[in-house]
This record gives structure tokens, C-alpha cells and sequence, in this order.
């Protein structure tokens, strides 16, 4: 009886025991995968705004306008700060990364010098303006660097507690692709350093204006959110997932859903809004080895993706190729008007025409019906506000949010200088310059309809 009693209070112990490694190792886990998703989003965000800030620093050097050019000289120094920020959030410590901080610290220091001054009275000089331009050439370089990283990241499905534990060790990192990635552009950007240089506030408004446009509509529970991801993707039969409410430090609710492709492994990441089951973004995480489609074939797909989940009146405006995955921008279409507020972003795998992206803020955020405006200039009289500079190649009207955050109607004309295209919307009420892009290289800017 005693042997029994003693057997049974060891198991129970022996049990006891591992429930309790069981849930430490849970615990543990929980941590890393905590850590690495925050590695992760400091890395991309990183990755966007070095594209963002290359964009930027280009379309200064397109502006005519001095009230513009300002405002657009803060926009860099503001990017600058953002990825001065990513990066101190990355583990990169124990590296040597001293040159590319170098290197922002200077684009930062030029463009803040430069803004808070009077432009209409002391203008940039030529050789300020040839800073500018040696700045965007250099930071083009480092863009195109970490896109490489960028790269290799995704389609290697790398892991940033790797790099972590590589330079904590003693010993030499030894042979880790993300550390020697940034070794190249730290080096990159050390070759900038004898040059002479004489989005979050905009996410979280974007949120709230979500919060505020599903407020009236039924919430639904994780089984319509299933559902939906379900009818969204076009997934036949049951869809398994596993589905978390969020929404700290966001101003509306959601579901984040974590779906696993049954047939390779790789996985779907959606958010779904609580209340009215909007789909804010969809990213599948899989490789795109090769580029057998055609932009303009995925830029079809991408359009009758957008059209059978209820989209309506969508125009392309933007097309680009990322590696092997189109990217495509559609904005609403009414009479005749590109309505960019209401945009909606698709991507598209380039192997089999598979849409592995979306991203929906900006529609969901601002689409509603809209009374009619009318341009109290002429597309004639607008073009006298363009930089002589600029052959212009196309132009339409379009509907825009202007710095006070109000809808504004404009032209909007594609042109270029030298070997750069740009696209500039003037208000057609007064010929302000509303706003000025880059556009990139690869992408068509042309015949959009």
C-alpha cells in the first residue's frame, strides 16, 4: 500500500514536472517568435522608407515650386529619422555599422539645414542643388543594396535570431548572409562619406479614418473571419487557420489570421477588420523563383482579383517589378477622375499569376461617394506651373489629399527630365504644385486606361 502511495506521488511529480518544462518551453518560444517578428517589421519598414527616402530626395529635384520644395526637404529629413529609428531596433550592435548611420545622419543634417531656411529668399545654390542630386544617386545605391537583402530575407526565409546569436558569440559571426549584406552596404555607404553636402504619424491617421468608416457596420466573430479569408483568396473547401484578435496601439479592431498552405507548407498572413470583415492586407510568404508572366498579364489578374471581391470602377496607376513579383496600384475611377485616396495595392507572383499581396488601408480608410468637382483652370493654364524642365507625355485629372488632409481636384501630369519620369499634380483651382514623384525606371507609366 505504502509502494503505491510512494509510485503514485512520483508520477504525479515525474507529471508535474514536465507540465511545467512543457509550458517554460512554450514560454520560451513565445519570446523568440515575439523577438523575431519585431526584427522583422524593423527590417521591411527599414527596407521601405531607404525606397521612400531615394523617391523623395528625386522628386526635389523635379520641383519648380519653393512653397514645395520646403515641405518636401522636411518629408526627407522625417524618412531619415524613421530609418535611423528602424535601425536601432535591429541587432546590429555588436557590427560595425557605422558609416550607412554616418551616411543618414548626413542626408538628415542637409535636408533639415535646408527646409527650415527661407527658400523664396535665400534659394539652394547650384552647388547645393548638385549635393542634392550626388545624395539621391548615393542613397539610389543603398536601395538597390538592401533590396538585395531584402531578397535573400524572403526567399531564404532567414532569421534575424540567427544574426543576433552569430554576433553575440566569441568567435567570428562566420558565414551569415544578413551580416554580410549589411557589411556591403556599410561599406557602400562608406564610400559616400567624403560627399559634401554644403509614415507613422500618416499610418496612425490612416487608422483612426478606419476606425471611423466600420464603426456603424456588424462585427463578426473568427469563423466569418475565416469565411471571408476563405472567399477572398478563392480557397476551395474548409480553410484552416489559426485566428488572433488584435488591435493594441491600433484605433480600430481586427483578426489576424495565420493560414498554412496545405500543399507546401508556407504560410498566409491576413488581417480582417472586427467590425464589417474588411480585409486590410493579405501577404503570402512564398518564393517566386522565376518571371515567366508578363506585367502587363498579372496586371490583368491583379485587376479581375480587385473586381471579383467587389471593387468597382478600379484604374491601374502604377505598375512595378520587384524580383519576380508584380506590384500594382489602382485608385477609383469617377467620371473620368482618378480618385488616389480611395488606392488599393495588389501583387502578384510572376510565376504562375498567384496574388500574394494586397493591401487595403487607404480604400477601406477613405472610399465613399463624392459630390462632383470641377477645374477652374484649363490643363493649358495648369502646365505653366510645371518646371520648364519637364517634356510632359501624358496627363489627367485626379483627386488628391492635400497637406491639410483635403481632397483636392488636380492635374495630374507624367513627364521627364533627363533619364528620370515624374509624375506632378498641379490643383486646378489655383496651379499650386500639389506634390511631385519619381517614378521608377521599370515601371510603365503610360496607357494606364
Amino acid at each position: 500500500m505504502i509502494r503505491s502511495i510512494i509510485i503514485g506521488v512520483l508520477a504525479v511529480g515525474v507529471i508535474g514536472t514536465g507540465y511545467w518544462g512543457y509550458l517554460e518551453h512554450q514560454e520560451k518560444n513565445a519570446i523568440l517568435i515575439q523577438s523575431e517578428n519585431n526584427y522583422q517589421r524593423a527590417f521591411h519598414e527599414l527596407t521601405y522608407n531607404l525606397d521612400h527616402l531615394h523617391d523623395e530626395l528625386g522628386s526635389t529635384l523635379a520641383m519648380n515650386s519653393k512653397e514645395r520644395l520646403s515641405p518636401s526637404l522636411t518629408d526627407v529629413w522625417r524618412i531619415t529619422s524613421e530609418a535611423q529609428n528602424d535601425l536601432g531596433q535591429l541587432p546590429l550592435a555588436l557590427m560595425p555599422f557605422s558609416k550607412t548611420e554616418e551616411f543618414l545622419y548626413k542626408i538628415g543634417d542637409f535636408s533639415y539645414r535646408n527646409a527650415v531656411r527661407d527658400l523664396e529668399q535665400d534659394p539652394l545654390s547650384e552647388d547645393e542643388y548638385k549635393s542634392l542630386k550626388k545624395l539621391y544617386h548615393q542613397s539610389g545605391e543603398i536601395q538597390n543594396e538592401m533590396r538585395k537583402v531584402q531578397s535573400m530575407v524572403l526567399d531564404d526565409h532567414l532569421k534575424w535570431m540567427d544574426v543576433e546569436m552569430a554576433l553575440a558569440s566569441q568567435d567570428e559571426p562566420g558565414d551569415n548572409a544578413i551580416i554580410d549584406g549589411f557589411q556591403v552596404i556599410d561599406e557602400k555607404a562608406g564610400q559616400f562619406s567624403e560627399a559634401s553636402t554644403g509614415d507613422e504619424g500618416n499610418r496612425s491617421q490612416q487608422d483612426e479614418e478606419i476606425a471611423k468608416a466600420v464603426e456603424d457596420l456588424d462585427e463578426i466573430d473568427k469563423q466569418e473571419a475565416v469565411n471571408i479569408a476563405g472567399e477572398f483568396l478563392e480557397r476551395e473547401g474548409k480553410l484552416e487557420a489559426d485566428v488572433e484578435e488584435t488591435g493594441d496601439g491600433l484605433a480600430y479592431k481586427a483578426y489576424s489570421l495565420t493560414i498554412e498552405d496545405p500543399e507546401d507548407g508556407h504560410y498566409i498572413y491576413m488581417d480582417i477588420t472586427k467590425k464589417g470583415g474588411k480585409p486590410v492586407y493579405l501577404l503570402e510568404d512564398r518564393q517566386v523563383e522565376s518571371s515567366g508572366v508578363s506585367l502587363y498579364d498579372a496586371s490583368e489578374k491583379a485587376e479581375k482579383f480587385l473586381d471579383k471581391n467587389g471593387f468597382e470602377n478600379m484604374q491601374l496607376v502604377d505598375s512595378k517589378q520587384y524580383d519576380n513579383v508584380g506590384v500594382f496600384k489602382f485608385a477609383y475611377l469617377v467620371d473620368d477622375i482618378r480618385v488616389y485616396t480611395d488606392a488599393a495595392v495588389v501583387e502578384v507572383a510572376l510565376d504562375n499569376k498567384d496574388v500574394i499581396g494586397y493591401e487595403g488601408f487607404s480604400y477601406i480608410a477613405n472610399h465613399h461617394d463624392r459630390k462632383p468637382m470641377e477645374a477652374g483652370l484649363s490643363e493649358e493654364e495648369a502646365r505653366e506651373s510645371l518646371n520648364p524642365a519637364l517634356e510632359v507625355m501624358e496627363y489627367h485629372k485626379a483627386i488628391i489629399e492635400n497637406e491639410l488632409e483635403e481632397e483636392v481636384l488636380c492635374y495630374e501630369f507624367f513627364g521627364v527630365i533627363d533619364d528620370d519620369t515624374y509624375r506632378i499634380f498641379i490643383n486646378a483651382d489655383n496651379g499650386r504644385e500639389e506634390k511631385v514623384e519619381k517614378m521608377d525606371r521599370a515601371e510603365p507609366v503610360y496607357n494606364f486606361n
